[in-house]
């Protein structure tokens, strides 16, 4: 089944009950049995739902995995990842990462006794350097955010696997549209559902898909356990995004080229951030395992300051100010001082996030309007 069948029908059934086409919102917190521990496949809304297992089942799919655990949030469903390591455990990850995970990594688990390292994933010997006894998962963000570099996932998989230490892709800017890390050898992809799956800025969700099924019964044990579950309205919102994800992505796409090309020849930009260039490193990469080069882009200013930047920040009026991405509406964002401000501003500078730094989410608006509004704001 390709692709774009699957996003409209892998996991979705009709309502046995009434027929309905599209996966009702089941509302309830708890299921009648026939007896003591007799029922019909559920028990309890926190442990299952039929809302939420459509979605899982059908993020399964559209990853190629085996099965799929659905969380409240995208940060949640790290949350249950990391809580399948031990204290003494530790992490490779790269230096190139979005704030919330850095924060959490470093701020939640780093006291629960599990050690993060961050280097360039691209340099094979670094990685092979850090591994010993005690390494047990290499967390891989590609693109990254917000520098948008490209790390080789087949590459960083099989390094792990001469040493049995699991991957995990977090695949939120690509999407199962753009790249499918299971494909490519990784254990787990996670993902921040609420950015380009559900895809409207309604919902806030996360998942972690796996081609393992040992791995899957730990994180359903884990979402049981713990309780992060996303609500059946937020499920059915996401379900209903993730049919148009091809339409969507591939406009926001197409629009991201435009713009990315744009913001290269002006002569107030410094630099522009985007894998689609052809100088840009890794690009050869890219072209290799993604589809398309993806709707985020980067740049900084010739006037490298934070007062540079807001200026072109408060006067875009198409592209809204706010954190987050994925949606059909464009966004435009300070990683410094919004998404990656629990990062060490010397550990920012060292990647190139610098204070003129700006992230743009490139919606599905017609890209004349969106270069439009660029070009007055650089004004």
């Amino acid at each position: 089944m390709k692709f774009e069948t699957k996003v409209i029908h892998a996991g979705i059934h009709p309502d046995p009950a009434t027929g309905a086409i599209m996966t009702p919102i089941y509302q309830t917190s708890t299921y009648v049995q026939d007896a003591p521990g007799k029922h019909k496949g559920y028990e309890y809304a926190r442990t299952q739902n039929p809302t939420r297992k459509a979605l899982e089942d059908n993020l399964a799919a559209l990853e190629n995995g085996v099965d799929a655990v659905c969380f409240s949030s995208g940060l949640a469903a790290m949350d249950a990842v990391f809580k399948l390591l031990k204290p003494g455990d530790e992490v490779i990850s790269t230096y190139e990462l979005y704030g919330g995970s850095y924060r959490q990594m470093v701020q939640v688990f780093g006291p629960f006794g599990i050690k993060s390292h961050f280097i360039d994933l691209n340099d094979r010997n670094a990685i092979k350097d850090l591994i010993n006894e005690r390494t047990k998962l290499i967390w891989i963000e590609t693109p990254t955010n917000p520098m948008l570099s490209i790390l080789d996932i087949r590459q960083i998989c099989n390094i792990a696997k001469k040493s049995n230490i699991l991957t995990c892709v977090d695949n939120t800017f690509a999407t199962p549209y753009l790249q499918k890390p299971l494909d490519l050898g990784a254990d787990l992809v996670v993902h921040s559902a609420t950015k380009y799956l559900a895809g409207h800025s309604d919902v806030i969700l996360g998942a972690v898909v796996t081609s393992d099924k040992e791995l899957a019964e730990r994180l359903h044990f884990i979402q049981n356990a713990t309780g992060a579950v996303p609500g059946p309205q937020d499920c059915f919102l996401t379900l209903r995004g993730i049919k148009t994800l091809h339409l969507r992505v591939q406009r926001a796409c197409d629009n991201a080229v435009e713009i990315a090309a744009f913001l290269k020849k002006n002569r107030k930009v410094d630099k522009v951030f985007y894998p689609g260039f052809n100088d840009f490193p890794n690009h050869e990469v890219a072209k290799k395992q993604m589809a398309h080069f993806g709707a985020m882009v980067s740049f900084n200013l010739k006037s490298d300051t934070k007062r540079s930047a807001n200026k072109v920040l408060n006067k875009t009026e198409i592209f809204s100010l706010a954190e987050s991405l994925g949606g059909v509406e464009s966004l435009i964002g300070h990683p410094a001082s919004m998404t990656h401000a629990s990062i060490p501003k010397k550990e920012r500078l060292s990647i190139g996030l610098t204070d003129s730094l700006i992230r743009l989410s490139v919606g599905i608006e017609h890209a004349d309007d969106l270069i439009a509004d660029l070009r007055q704001a650089l004004k």
